[in-house]
Parts: C-alpha cells; sequence; structure tokens
C-alpha cells in the first residue's frame, strides 16, 4: 500500500512492475544518437490520415497496440490507460482511447505528462484500484508547431534556444506483482513518485523552455532527495525530460546554488540526447513524446540489461498555452520524478 515519505513523494510499497513498453517515433528521430533504441519508425508523419491530428491519435493507439501485444494481452485487459499529448483537450489521446475502448484517465501535464502518468499509474496499481494500468503519451512535430508557433509554411526561424518537437509515442504497462504475463521479464519496477510543484520565474519566452522548466526540475529533485534521505550519487543516472542544451546547463547551475551536490556526468537530458548536432534541433528535443519515446526504448532498454540499477526519471513540462502566450503571461514549470530499480535495489 502507498504511504507518504516526506513533504511531497509516496512510497510504492508494492513496487508494481513494469511488464512492457513500446515506443514509436519519426524517420528524423530514428536518425539520431538513440535510434536503434526505438521500436518502430513512421514511413510517413501522416500515417495515412486526412490530418496531423488524426496521425497522432493513430500513433498513439498503435503504441498502446504493441506494448500490449509484448506482454502477450489484449488493449482489453488494461483496467486504465492515462494518457495525454500537446494538442488542445489532448484529442490524440481521447481520439485513441475512443478506438481501444478502455477505461481511460485523461492527463496534462504539457512535456512532464509522461512522469504524471507513471506516477498516478503506479500508486493506482499499488493501492490495489488498478491490477493493470498502461501509461501513454504522444506528440507530433507538425500538430504542436500549428498550435503553438507559426503554420509551418512560414518557415519562421528559431533561436539558439528553441527546441525541436518529436514525433513520438511512449507507452509503458505497470502491473500489480500477481498480474503481470507469464511471459513478462519484470526485473523491474517502481519504487518512489515525487508530485511536482508548478515553479515560474516570470519567463514569457516561448522560444526558451529549457529556462522555463529548469526551476522546476531542481525543486522537484532537491525535495525528492530530503523526502527519502537519498543524496544524487545513490542513483545511477538522473534523468531529465526536455530541458534540453540550455535547461540542462541552468539545471546543474540551480542545484549548484541548493547545494544539492550532483555528479554532472549522471545527469542527462532526453531532449539534449535524441538528435545529434548535425540534425540542426538547436537546443535539442522537445514535446511529451520525446521523454516517453526515450523511456520506452533507451531508459527501460537499459534497465532489462543491467546497464543501470537504478535511476531518477524526471520528465519537465512548460504549461503555457497559445492564448496565454498571447495574453502575455509568463510560463509556469512543473516536474513530476519517479525512481525506477531493478530488483534486488
Amino acid at each position: 500500500m502507498s504511504k507518504r515519505v516526506g513533504e511531497g513523494t509516496v512510497e510504492l510499497t508494492s513496487r508494481p512492475r513494469v511488464a512492457a513498453w513500446s515506443s514509436t517515433v519519426g524517420k528524423k528521430e530514428r536518425e539520431g544518437p538513440l535510434g536503434i533504441s526505438f521500436d518502430f519508425t513512421l514511413g510517413d508523419d501522416l500515417l495515412g490520415q486526412k490530418t496531423w491530428e488524426l496521425a497522432e491519435a493513430a500513433m498513439l493507439r498503435d503504441t498502446v497496440c504493441r506494448c500490449m501485444d509484448k506482454a502477450g494481452l489484449e488493449p482489453e485487459d488494461a483496467d486504465v490507460l492515462l494518457s495525454g499529448d500537446l494538442i488542445n483537450q489532448i484529442m490524440a489521446a481521447h481520439f485513441c482511447a475512443r478506438e481501444l475502448r478502455v477505461p481511460m484517465l485523461g492527463l496534462y501535464s504539457a512535456c512532464s505528462t509522461m512522469s504524471e502518468a507513471l506516477a498516478i499509474g503506479g500508486m493506482l496499481v499499488d493501492s490495489g484500484a488498478a491490477r493493470r494500468a498502461v501509461c501513454a503519451v504522444s506528440s507530433h512535430f507538425s500538430t504542436a508547431e500549428r498550435q503553438f508557433r507559426t503554420p509551418l509554411e512560414q518557415g519562421g526561424q528559431r533561436p539558439a534556444s528553441a527546441q525541436w518537437t518529436v514525433t513520438g509515442a511512449g507507452a509503458t504497462l505497470l502491473c500489480g506483482k500477481d498480474y503481470a504475463p507469464d511471459n513478462a521479464e519484470t526485473v523491474v519496477s517502481m519504487r518512489y513518485a515525487t508530485i511536482g510543484r508548478v515553479i515560474d520565474y516570470a519567463i514569457k519566452d516561448m522560444s526558451n523552455m529549457g529556462a522555463v522548466m529548469a526551476p522546476a526540475a531542481a525543486d522537484t529533485l532537491e525535495r525528492h532527495l530530503l523526502d527519502i534521505g537519498r543524496a544524487a550519487d545513490d542513483y545511477d543516472e538522473i534523468i531529465t525530460g526536455d530541458l534540453g542544451k540550455v535547461g540542462r546547463d541552468l539545471l546543474l547551475e540551480l542545484l549548484k546554488e541548493k547545494g544539492v551536490k550532483v555528479d554532472r556526468n549522471r545527469v542527462w537530458d532526453c531532449g539534449a540526447s535524441i538528435f545529434s548536432p548535425e540534425q540542426d534541433a538547436h537546443a535539442g528535443g522537445s514535446g511529451c513524446g520525446c521523454s516517453a519515446a526515450v523511456l520506452n526504448g533507451h531508459i527501460l532498454g537499459r534497465l532489462m540489461k543491467g546497464e543501470a540499477r537504478r535511476v531518477v526519471f524526471m520528465a519537465t513540462g512548460a504549461l503555457l498555452s497559445a492564448t496565454s502566450v498571447l495574453q502575455g503571461e509568463t510560463i509556469p514549470g512543473v516536474a513530476h520524478l519517479v525512481v525506477l530499480e531493478r530488483d534486488g535495489e
């Protein structure tokens, strides 16, 4: 049964198991440094659909189906789908759930939605409210650009601090230990979840998301370590969502100011890692599909192989909307954190 630890962390005492996972990316993401770790690459970013939004919904649906198929299960074998995206009213997630006909909780936490889904899914499984929970998140370059920035046809120029929205999706199946499928290698489990606070440093530049999100990441990590009495060095890796190159550097500076000692070589970011410098993504990748795809490809793959044994996964989100930016509002940030461990840790 879940129990509260410290001011903002929940210990998942039954340690919900990661029973299966799947990732999907576009061609640009596949050509990046982590490309070999992704399960499926889109041949056509439209997936034969008439709009980019319907294409994202189809990508998310297919990723969930592949995840469940890996576990030898059907989508309806899940008790709940926890899902979200960046489109207005999380359209991709709702259209995905419409086809899968699985009970659904729609989530929005911008680019931190994957870690939010894992935190809630882990608590549902740990409490016994769900036997199996699927956590699935997506983003698409063309849907995000059209909604938050300018039409692609305009060819707008990006500053160096800007990031490239990842076309990608990730799905993770969490199970209670008595409900994991027989063919699943359930050596990875969730141990802790720390829910982030909304932090606002009064930044208004929507082309500098790393600066928006880094303060929230520093706050969440500091609170997590204080809550459970651990040091950053107790983790093999501390992995952030999509701070990008700018945000990662700012995070390290903020942690230094807070007196949180970290080995910078153990701190890496999904957005700063998914593209190579030659791919001209400026500060790196963004979008909630960025951390979702990297988690359900590269990170869980390394945990399964024993290349890492205990990691922090902390996706980060910039909580803006197209309306709030036009109204001159500042952009708050948030970061949710989960701890993933191999058995025996």
